[in-house]
């Protein structure tokens, strides 16, 4: 008899960054399980990147939501901002 592993539950942590009014980007949500998976339908439905990065989420789940991000995961957020505004100005390239 083997044993099974249980599926691991899908996490999820939402960001924004204002830099008019941020220093640093912000939790705004932070789910597990089902309401994960509705957290990324919502984004994706309102065409908002969703960026599969389960150590970061874990690191993210720690923090208390309204919070900043801390100084140690700067770098991380930079890269994954970095590429959404790559996206964005290949999509205005392709279609303006």
């Amino acid at each position: 008899m083997s044993a099974e592993k249980a599926p691991k539950r899908r996490r999820a942590a939402a960001l924004k960054y204002d830099p008019e009014h941020d220093v640093a980007p912000v939790l705004t949500a932070f789910s597990e399980g089902e309401a994960a998976e509705r957290l990324i339908e919502r984004a994706e439905s309102l065409g908002v990147p969703v960026i599969p990065d389960e150590p970061l989420v874990a690191l993210l789940s720690r923090l208390d939501i309204g919070n900043e991000i801390p100084p140690e995961l700067y770098e991380a957020i930079a890269g994954i901002l970095l590429f959404i505004a790559d996206m964005d100005k290949a999509y205005a390239e392709k279609f303006y």
